[in-house]
């Protein structure tokens, strides 16, 4: 009998759903200091890259490619961070951050350096409208 997927409540609580891609779903974070997106593989008690089959791996970096190409047509950012921490959360998401020379943290991490921002609802809707478009969902 097979676990069926489902998010980790705190990556539902701290974002919003954008498209579900092949292998990931895509989502927004809530924090609006950065355009941020979170793929989130759908397997079930996947919590590390290697949890993944090789095509499954193959795909999602696929995915990661075209939600990071979404990010920067849409923002036009300086630079793009991904990243696989989980270590607050272990089911394997992977972040996706627009940055730009002029944000609050920048050049560092964004992790633990400031609490998150408000996105009013308008941008939210609008942010995750641009991504839905360009991921040609």
């Amino acid at each position: 009998m097979s676990v069926p997927f489902s998010f980790d409540p705190r990556l539902e609580a701290d974002s919003v759903p954008v498209a579900d891609l092949a292998l990931s779903a895509v989502r927004l974070s809530r924090d609006g200091a950065y355009p941020w997106a979170i793929l989130v593989p759908r397997r079930p008690g996947a919590t590390e890259l290697i949890d993944l089959t090789a095509p499954e791996r193959a795909l999602l970096m696929e995915e990661i490619a075209q939600v990071s190409a979404a990010l920067k047509a849409i923002t036009g950012c300086d630079k793009l961070n991904v990243a696989a921490i989980g270590n607050v959360v272990s089911q394997l998401h992977i972040h996706v951050v627009a940055r730009f020379r002029d944000d609050r943290a920048w050049p560092g991490p964004i992790w633990g350096r400031f609490p998150a921002a408000p996105r009013t609802a308008e941008a939210e809707v609008a942010l995750v409208a641009d991504l839905r478009a360009a991921l040609g969902a």
